[in-house]
């Protein structure tokens, strides 16, 4: 499902087709039961770009609580992989469940999947979800509104930032339903005395026209 190789060497991989489009519809939806979300943020009102977005509260939505369920397993593999070549001692249980009782233990206790509403002109600065001490070192974004239909612009944009050397961009092009997964905060990337780590941000460019919406996955809770 998850294509490491690509994570590994670009930092990102694609999922084709992770759910459906009545599945996207029926996520989008959500937004307008404000019982189903535990803060909302007005993106201009902080400097983090233009739109909204809100946080879900617990219990999440089951289908939000089974995605994260299901990524979580092959990702916490990958990422003890890379632990292990940044040479850091941190290993990341193999459920969620027992994740999140670390964060909770550490005083991480409020859910971070976010759905996110971006209209005419909206767009989100380059950034890192880090909520607290512990991090998970990868996330996920699934687009849930169809490019060819509903919007124009807003690219999913991650920038590299290499030590040393000029930054490197990529936009990632998706479909409706594809999910991009992608580094939190940093990556072990090769070098000429073995692996280092390289910073990653992610934002969205700016929407043409339309209405875009987007499930956030984030795997560590917030302080």
């Amino acid at each position: 499902m998850i294509d490491s190789e690509s994570l590994s060497l670009r930092g990102f991989a694609v999922i084709p087709n992770l759910i459906g489009a009545g599945e996207c519809r029926s996520l989008a939806a959500l937004w307008s039961d404000k019982a189903n979300f535990r803060s909302h943020v007005v993106m201009q009102r902080h400097g983090y770009g233009r739109g909204e977005y809100q946080y879900f509260t617990y219990p999440l939505p089951e289908p939000v609580e089974q995605l994260r369920q299901t990524l979580y397993p092959p990702l916490a593999g990958i990422a003890n992989r890379w632990n292990g070549l940044l040479g850091r001692e941190k290993h990341f249980p193999p459920t969620l469940k027992a994740w999140l009782r670390e964060c909770h233990a550490g005083g991480q206790k409020r859910p971070t999947p976010l759905l996110l509403r971006y209209g005419s002109g909206d767009y989100n600065c380059l950034h890192r979800d880090l909520y607290g001490d512990l991090v998970f070192p990868l996330q996920a974004t699934i687009l849930l509104s169809d490019p060819a239909r509903d919007f124009s612009g807003g690219e999913f944009m991650l920038v590299e930032q290499r030590p040393r050397m000029q930054s490197r961009g990529e936009v990632v092009p998706l479909k409706q339903g594809d999910a991009v997964v992608f580094a939190t905060n940093e990556r072990p990337v090769a070098g000429t005395r073995g692996f280092h780590r390289t910073a990653m941000r992610h934002g969205v460019s700016s929407l043409h026209e339309g209405e875009r919406f987007t499930l956030g996955i984030i795997f560590h809770d917030a302080a």
